[in-house]
């Protein structure tokens, strides 16, 4: 996709599904460096591609990354994120040992995660479009 406002087509759909997540590290341990966020950028495309989604955008401080995917309707949200997260703990501690060491149990996101849809018209505009159809006599 060239811009995250096209429309993307299914097999009977028509769609522009983005999702804005944050993952937050168990415990808001600061373990991250810009060199595991960079690896963990390329982990999170990696499960997107495979879910037929695409991170549109990600970016992250020492204790939390956000994520900005556009998925497809056949994608329960919650489903990517449990593969965003299992994935990327596991590969993340394997390519940076030194993390395991902080994460002695192996487990390196916080078992809560926000997610929030967004983009398109603001809910305001779309409740008048709707409001201003008109209704069968």
């Amino acid at each position: 996709m060239t811009d995250e406002n096209d429309f993307r087509t299914g097999r009977h759909c028509v769609f522009a599904l983005h999702a804005h997540l944050v993952f937050v590290t168990k415990y808001r341990r600061h373990v991250f460096t810009k060199a595991i966020l960079d690896d963990m950028r390329d982990i999170f495309a990696n499960v997107c591609t495979d879910f037929d989604a695409e991170l549109v955008e990600m970016d992250g401080e020492d204790d939390h990354v956000h994520l900005l995917v556009n998925y497809p309707p056949k994608i329960a949200i919650s489903a990517l994120v449990n593969s965003l997260k299992g994935v990327s703990s596991r590969l993340i501690r394997q390519k940076h040992p030194a993390l395991a060491l902080r994460y002695w149990k192996g487990i390196l996101w916080s078992p809560s995660y926000f997610a929030a849809s967004c983009g398109g018209a603001p809910l305001a505009i779309i409740k008048q479009y709707i409001e201003q159809q008109r209704t069968p006599d």
